[in-house]
This record gives C-alpha cells, sequence and structure tokens, in this order.
C-alpha cells in the first residue's frame, strides 16, 4: 500500500468513526478482503472505536491491528451487558484473528459441571470432555462470574473435592466443612440435603448456563403459588428469593431469550429517496449477524415491496435458513416452510424494535455523513422540517424574533434578531429604544417597535421575513398579528415560543387561534428554535445593560456646556465627587481648571450669586 492510499485508507475510517453513536454495542473490524479480523465491545461505540485512531496510541499489537482495518461495522444494543454477549457471540462465530492476538493468547474460560454423583461447578480453561460437561468458552470474564456467582446464591452447589458417592454418606464417611457453617453449601456430604434435591439444583442450573432462563422462571413461579396455595410459606419465600435472583440476572444480562433459536429479523425505515433494510439473524439465544442497506427507490415502491426484496437478498446472502421470520407488519409473500411472525410484545417485540433501532441509527449516520460533505443540505432539511410542521407556503429562509426589556419601564428597550438559512445573521440585528410607552408594558412597547420595523422595511422596499417568531405566548403573537395582518394588511406567518414555569422553552405555538405544534425537545430543529429565543434575549438584555451603565455613569457635569471629559475628569480627579464641586467657591475652581471655565461652573451650580 503507498503512503497516499494509506491516507486515504486512514481518512475513510475516520470519516466512520466521526458519525459513530455515542450508545453501546458491539464493533467489527474488517481486513482488505473484507474479513472480520477483531470484534470488540463498548459502553460508548463512539469513544472506543476512536481511541484506536488517536496519534499517541503506543501499544504495538494495537498499531499492527489499525493498520490491517480497511472497514468498520457495528450493532447498537440497548446496555453494556448486551454488548458483551454480542461480542462473546461474534466472537465464537467468526473467530477473528487479532482478538485472540490482542488478548495476549490466552484461551477464554468456560464454566464445567463434573460427571460426579454429587458434581461441582466451577471456571477453567482446561477442556477435557471426559471430566464434565463445558459451558462456553466466556470472552468477558465479569460475565462468567456474574453467572457463577447467580448459581451460588441459588443453589449452593459444594466446592469440596471429595468424591462423593451415596454409600459414603449413608455410612457416614464424610463430615460437613466450614462452607456449611458458614451458610455457603447446604451439606450433601452429610446427608443435610437430599441426594434428589441436590440433582434437581444442578439440573436448574445447567438451564441457566444453556441460558434457558425463562422456563426455570415460569417452573419457579408456579411452584412458589403451588407452596402458597398449601400454606407453605417459607419454602415459599425461599422460592420467590430465587426467582427474583434469576428474573433480575436476566433484565440485566439477556440480549435475546434462549428459548429464542434460528430466526431472522427485519425492519425498514423510510425516506423520499431511500429505504434502510435492517437484517438481524439469532442463532442459540444470541445475535450473530447484523446488517443495514439501503435501496434508492426508482418509482413509488410501498415498504411491503421494498422489505420483501431485502428478505429475499439477505437470506440468499447470508444463506438463511431460519423457519421463522419476524417482521414489523403483515407481509403478502409466502415461502416454503417459512412462517411470518408479528410480535405486538414479549421478547420477539424486543428484538424487532432492537433491528428498528439499528436501522434508524444507520439512517442517522448516513444523514450526518452527507451533511458534513455539504453542509447547507442540514439547512435546508431543517427548514423543510419546519415548513412541513408550520404548514407554511415556503421554506422559512428568512426568521426574525422580538424580545423587550426594562425594569419597571424604566430605560425600555427592544431588540430583533434575524436568522438565515436557520443561522444567525448579526449584521441583521437591530436594537430599539422605546419611545412611545410609558412604563413597563410589554405588549404596548412590542407593537411599537414590530410597527417601526416593517412599515421601514416596507418604506425602503426591503425584503420581508418568511417567519416571525415572538418571544413569548398567545399574547405576543397577537400583538404582532394586529400590527402585521390590520395595521399594514401583511401577510407574514407568525409562530410563538412559550415556557414552562421554569422559564425554559417547552413549546411552539402557530396559528389564530394559537395551536400546539408537536416538537420533540430533544430535535435539532428544536435546538435551532430555542438557539434563535436565547439570542433575541442575549441581545435584547446587553443593549438593556449598556443603555442602564451609561444612564448610570451620567453626572450634572455632563449637562454644562463648554465642559469637556478632561475637564471633568480633572475636577474629579481633585475634589472627588459632583456635591463637592457644586460646594466649592469660585478661587478653588479656577485653581483647577483655569478662570473662563471656573466661571462657567460656578455660574451654573450658583446662578442667584452671579446675578
Amino acid at each position: 500500500m503507498t503512503k497516499e492510499e494509506n491516507v486515504q485508507r486512514i481518512a475513510y475510517l475516520k470519516r466512520i468513526v466521526s458519525r459513530l453513536p455515542d450508545k453501546p454495542g458491539s464493533y467489527q473490524f474488517y481486513d482488505d478482503e473484507h474479513t472480520i479480523i477483531y470484534v470488540g465491545k463498548a459502553k460508548s461505540l463512539k469513544s472506543r472505536v476512536s481511541s484506536y485512531f488517536h496519534t499517541e496510541v503506543d501499544r504495538f499489537k494495537t498499531k499492527v491491528l489499525v493498520s490491517k482495518i480497511h472497514d468498520i461495522s457495528y450493532t447498537v444494543v440497548n446496555t453494556e451487558e448486551d454488548a458483551l454477549l454480542l461480542e462473546n457471540s461474534l466472537i465464537k462465530k467468526y473467530n477473528p484473528r487479532y482478538n485472540v492476538l490482542l488478548k495476549d493468547g490466552k484461551t477464554y474460560p468456560s464454566i464445567c459441571i463434573t460427571n460426579e454423583p454429587y458434581p461441582r461447578i466451577f471456571k477453567t480453561r482446561t477442556i477435557n470432555k471426559k471430566w464434565g460437561t463445558y459451558y462456553g468458552p466466556y470472552s468477558h470474564i465479569g460475565t462468567m462470574y456474574a453467572v457463577l456467582e447467580l448459581i451460588k446464591k441459588l443453589y449452593k452447589p459444594r466446592t469440596c473435592r471429595q468424591l462423593l458417592t451415596q454409600e459414603g454418606i449413608k455410612s457416614r464417611k464424610y463430615q460437613v466443612c466450614l462452607e456449611y457453617h458458614i451458610k455457603n453449601c447446604y451439606g450433601p456430604c452429610a446427608a443435610k440435603q437430599s441426594y434428589e434435591d441436590y440433582q434437581k439444583s444442578i439440573a436448574q442450573a445447567r438451564e441457566i448456563l444453556k441460558g434457558n432462563t425463562r422456563q426455570i422462571l415460569r417452573d419457579l413461579k408456579d411452584e412458589m403459588l403451588s407452596l402458597s396455595e398449601q400454606l407453605r410459606f417459607e419454602e415459599a419465600e425461599e422460592v420467590k428469593r430465587k426467582y427474583l435472583l434469576i428474573d433480575s440476572f436476566v433484565s440485566k444480562s439477556e440480549v435475546v431469550s434462549h428459548t429464542i433459536t434460528d430466526v431472522d429479523v427485519f425492519s425498514i425505515t423510510n425516506d423520499e429517496k431511500v429505504a434502510y433494510i435492517n437484517y438481524l439473524h439469532v442463532q442459540n439465544g444470541a445475535i450473530n449477524q447484523s446488517f443495514t442497506f439501503e435501496y434508492k427507490k426508482r418509482l413509488d415502491e410501498s415498504e411491503a415491496e421494498l422489505l420483501q426484496l431485502g428478505i429475499i437478498e439477505m437470506r440468499e446472502r447470508f444463506d438463511s435458513h431460519s423457519k421463522e421470520i419476524i417482521v414489523p407488519f403483515d407481509m403478502e409473500m409466502q415461502l416454503e416452510g417459512v412462517t411470518f411472525t408479528i410480535p405486538q410484545r414479549g421478547d420477539k417485540k424486543a428484538l424487532l424494535d432492537l433491528s428498528a433501532m439499528n436501522g434508524k441509527q444507520y439512517k442517522f449516520d448516513r444523514l450526518k455523513q452527507a451533511e458534513k460533505l455539504n453542509p447547507e443540505q442540514k439547512q435546508v432539511r431543517l427548514m423543510k422540517e419546519l415548513q412541513e410542521k408550520l404548514g407554511l407556503p415556503k421554506m422559512p429562509y428568512q426568521i426574525e424574533c422580538f424580545d423587550n426589556s426594562n425594569i419597571s419601564g424604566t430605560d425600555a428597550v427592544a431588540a430583533c434578531v434575524v436568522f438565515k438559512s436557520m443561522k444567525p445573521s448579526k449584521k441583521d440585528y437591530k436594537k430599539y429604544n422605546i419611545k412611545t410607552v410609558v412604563g413597563p408594558d410589554d405588549y404596548a412597547s412590542m407593537k411599537e417597535v414590530v410597527h417601526r420595523r416593517y412599515s421601514r422595511l416596507l418604506e425602503e422596499q426591503e425584503p420581508l421575513p418568511d417567519l416571525i417568531v415572538a418571544d413569548g405566548g398567545k399574547g405576543q403573537m397577537e400583538v404582532i398579528r394586529e400590527v402585521i395582518q390590520d395595521e399594514l394588511n401583511l401577510d407574514i406567518p407568525i409562530a410563538g415560543l412559550a415556557k414552562d414555569d421554569r422559564h425554559r422553552t417547552n413549546e411552539l405555538l402557530y396559528g389564530f387561534p394559537p395551536r400546539t405544534i408537536g416538537l420533540k425537545t430533544d430535535s435539532e430543529l428544536f435546538h435551532i428554535l430555542t438557539q434563535l429565543q436565547n439570542e433575541v434575549h442575549r441581545f435584547a438584555i446587553t443593549f438593556h445593560r449598556d443603555k442602564r451603565s451609561k444612564h448610570a455613569l451620567h453626572s450634572e457635569l455632563d449637562e454644562i456646556k463648554g465642559i469637556g471629559p478632561k475637564t471633568r475628569e480633572a475636577l474629579l480627579h481633585r475634589l472627588k465627587s459632583v456635591k463637592q464641586i457644586k460646594l466649592s467657591d469660585y478661587q478653588t475652581l479656577k485653581e483647577v481648571v483655569g478662570e473662563a471655565k471656573a466661571r462657567v461652573i460656578h455660574a451654573y451650580f450658583h446662578p442667584s450669586e452671579q446675578n
């Protein structure tokens, strides 16, 4: 690879990294032949994957890995625990080359249940199937220890290495150890726990290790209810303890219920020109395939038609023979021996939601990528979105917003800020001193300013805005409407941004009578409108603060004709205050500023003496 090709490769990878979501998930690195060479998991995909491309990375093995990467894909999940399990599933499926290398050659540990009459359960890295049954391997040690800890709390299997036999127990060959006394073992060696009960516990532990936790939960619930009906409440309480432990573990650690095997999942996300179809494949309770692809629309194809194409193509590409396909809506297609399922709740619905989330994330990433290459595309998208939300006749290229500022009616001012193409146009901002309103009357002040603003634009034949936004609710909107429509006979759309009790923007109003426009508070459009409101508020407050500062610095010396700044400064430096200047006689003033100016100042403060 030439130096130029390598620079292009790194630039391509960094573009992918720049649009990764700040969400948990699993990521996959591909080589030049598009073979997976590394699978990882992350609490935040963006921060974890970007760390590989920092210049300060000094681990030799990491540098080797990065030099082989030619493409990156990822799958978003809901929690960090889900990311761990998904990583483990993908590693076992693809056996990536660098997963072993970057872990210093260590093998993953497994959990063993021995073949003894009273089986033991423990972790091991040595696999010998003559000794017992093995579950794993586990790519994440924390996950393995969590399973072992659950089994220990639930069933308390023995940890001693004695070769227990039923004959030895009957002959009282063994004695309980410290583990029994500290309640970590039920003491099967001394017949404190029956053989049947111990075997039942081990059987349930096997089901947990297989991932069949749902069936165990159902069995435990039935047992708990049965014991309660028999008034055996202490035993029912013990069963309830086990039920809650398993339920808590399942809610934290399952990506997919292990009762779901060999299933395809499809979802579709649309925009005007492209459909994004996500495909998940579930095998033995774990996701081992995730892929999102695009269909560029040629005609006005329906979602069902596009999804049919996607199902056929993906199943053929990944050689899937699943007998069940989970889809979001009814499909008018039939495949031999295949059942289509539209889940409404439960584990299969959670799978469908996960697929839809990955499809939406992929769409968002593609949009971000396009907007980075063409920044104006984002602004046009936001203007179109606002146009659709409000039903405007054209895109709101120029938006203007007004706000007032005063303290008990004094130094009353107003401000107008202008956004063009969803960006502040500061050269078009306007400040207004309120001239006709006496006292604190926000509505009258708004009426004056709006009339001055648009009557002047009409006189100068300047372009009018596409949308006016009031920094307030229905009252401010009505005042603006009276000026725009009733007085000036203009047809300019008017919206309002209302605030909640905490003085935070919480809704967009439009129309007369005003109605609330549905807008998510975490959306980009809402953030832009909030920025508009904050900007006009900041501009008005700054103008008002400057005006008050100038007013506060004003003194009676400013009213004396012929007395300039240097003279005022000399007087205040020598006599310290305006009061002392007033009390000073002519001779004192003359020593400071000279005869002519002293006469003017003394005459101003002592007119009776001059007369």
